[in-house]
Parts: C-alpha cells; structure tokens; sequence
C-alpha cells in the first residue's frame, strides 16, 4: 500500500534523511525507533506531505504522492498524522473534537463512532468536558481518537504516548494497536521506546543520522544487535568476546541481563556485585567484570562486594 524510496531530503542544503526505503501493507505497523534529532519527525512529515522531498518517491496504491509544492492543503484524505503538537480544539468538548470532520448525516451513526473511538482512547468519562480542561496526556489521546473518526487507511503517529501517564500507557498502546489491526488501518509509529516498537510492530526499523541503521522484524532486529547504538534501545547490556561464551559469530557478543544464570561452580565469568535494583518481579544486578560493567538478574537483592560466578544460558 505505501511504498517510501528516500533517496534525500535537505533542510536549507543540510541533508537531513537519506536513503530510506520501505514498503508497508494494509493493516501493517512499523516503528521507526531513534535517539531525539535523528531524523523521525521529518520522515513522518515527508510521508504526509508537509515537506517536500528533494530526491526520492513516495506512492501510495502505486499513485504517487507529491507533497506541499503540487497539492495546497498538506496530507490526502486517506492518511492522518498526529503530531507532538495536538491538533485539538480547546474550547470544545472531547466529543465535539472527535465528531469534528463526521459528515453528521445519521447522527446516532456519528455518536456511536465516536463513543467508540473516546473509549479506545479511555475518555468516555470526559466527553463532555472541554479539552482546554483535560491534562497534556488526554488531550493526546483526544488528538488520536480525533485522528481515527473518519477511519483513514493509513496513520502517522509522532511519539503518540509521551504525554501519558505509565500506568495508563500500558493498556492505551494495546486498545490502540489491536483497534487499528481490526479496522486494517496501516500505521507508522515514530518513537524512542523501544518496548513499544518490540511489542507492537510488524517491521522495526532503526534511525541513525537520517538514515537506516537496521531494518527487519523486531525478533530480527533484537537477536541481531550489532553496535552500542543499537543495543542501547533496549535496556542495560554487557559486550563479552563471543569465544568466552562458545560462539562462532562475531567477535563480540551483545548479552542482556536475562541471558545470565548465577552458578555455584567458579566459571570464567567472575563478577564483584555492585548493587541491586529492585525491579519488583526481580532484581537487576550491577556487577564489576574486568574493568567493566555487568548486568544480570537475581531473585534475591546480592550484597554489594559479594564475588559471584555468572553462566551464559546457553552454555
């Protein structure tokens, strides 16, 4: 459905995004995951067609998409962005926001559609309340639903959850996702949360500089970590030369907390504890390995300057 071929894009002649190349189906999602200022943003713009593309295509069902320069009013009727700045109406209701862009011809219809969409997002409660009123995070999540009321078949969303409380983020992310699976809306996520990105896309590509890092599935992409960049978007890590742990593929191998066990028996890996970080279910370790840092986890808080021996769990 959509096919995006960036060969360049510049900013006052400062090359901003280059040599991006992906294709999406319907109902597909991808996360485009990055440190800040790398590049997500003005992908997602180039996308919609707020900027112009300088070298390179963007088509969607094989039409081409032209961008600010050929069509006056930014975007097509069948895509939506949800940028960091919300598109909301403050002296309105959440309700009035959503109902916005309905073509109010059979209003029961229209309720109904929005009810639907403010309870994806969680605001039932608040549909009657002026969104001037509402926290940062719901006005986000009035922009989404917003963003949904006339079911658009492709959705560009801009780090859509970085106003909203953790503990609603959880069950937000998953009534999203799995609506826009149902209505076989095609998404692209722009986000730094790389829980996110693991959790809910199809494709997982990693931005660096303006331009793609590692592209695949995000199983691929995880298992196949190849640099501190790359690993550093999903948590704490230890570089250990693969031969130490029996492997025979790269020099070094990427190793997460969850890939130690602790043994009994004195092994190669000999570990100084640190400290522990209680994390609720378990606790991860800080550990001093030859001269470097160490992660792993431990049913039970370690005591720091305790000496422990650490297996890789393939071993």
């Amino acid at each position: 459905m959509l096919t995006v071929d960036i060969r360049s894009f510049a900013y006052d002649q400062k090359e901003i995004l280059h040599n991006i190349s992906f294709r999406l189906k319907r109902g597909d999602h991808l996360a485009v995951l990055g440190e800040s200022g790398c590049g997500k943003s003005s992908l997602l713009h180039v996308v919609y067609g707020l900027l112009h593309l300088n070298q390179g295509t963007i088509a969607w069902d094989n039409t081409p998409l032209l961008g600010p320069k050929h069509n006056l009013i930014p975007g097509e009727d069948f895509m939506k962005l949800v940028a960091q700045e919300f598109n909301v109406m403050p002296f309105t209701s959440a309700f009035d926001n959503v109902a916005e862009y309905l073509p109010r011809i059979d209003l029961e219809e229209d309720k109904r559609r929005v009810m639907e969409l403010l309870e994806v997002v969680g605001l039932t409660e608040q549909a009657d309340q002026l969104v001037r009123t509402l926290s940062g995070g719901q006005k986000q999540r009035v922009a989404l639903a917003k963003a949904l009321a006339k079911k658009p078949e492709l959705l560009l969303l801009d780090e859509p959850f970085s106003h909203i409380d953790s503990f609603r983020k959880n069950e937000l992310r998953r009534r999203l996702y799995n609506f826009l699976k149902q209505e076989g809306i095609a998404c692209v996520t722009a986000t730094h949360d790389s829980e996110e990105a693991l959790a809910f896309s199809d494709q997982l590509i990693i931005l660096r500089n303006g331009t793609v890092e590692v592209q695949g599935t995000p199983l691929a992409v995880f298992q196949n970590v190849a640099n501190d960049y790359q690993a550093g978007f999903f948590g704490e890590f230890t570089k250990v030369p693969s031969k130490m742990l029996g492997l025979k593929n790269a020099d070094t191998t990427f190793v997460w907390p969850s890939d130690w066990r602790l043994s009994a028996e004195p092994l190669e890996i000999e570990i100084s504890v640190v400290r522990s970080y209680f994390k609720g279910s378990h606790y991860l370790v800080e550990g001093r390995w030859e001269g470097q840092r160490l992660f792993f986890h431990s049913n039970i808080p370690l005591e720091e300057g305790a000496i422990q021996h650490l297996k890789f769990k393939e071993s």
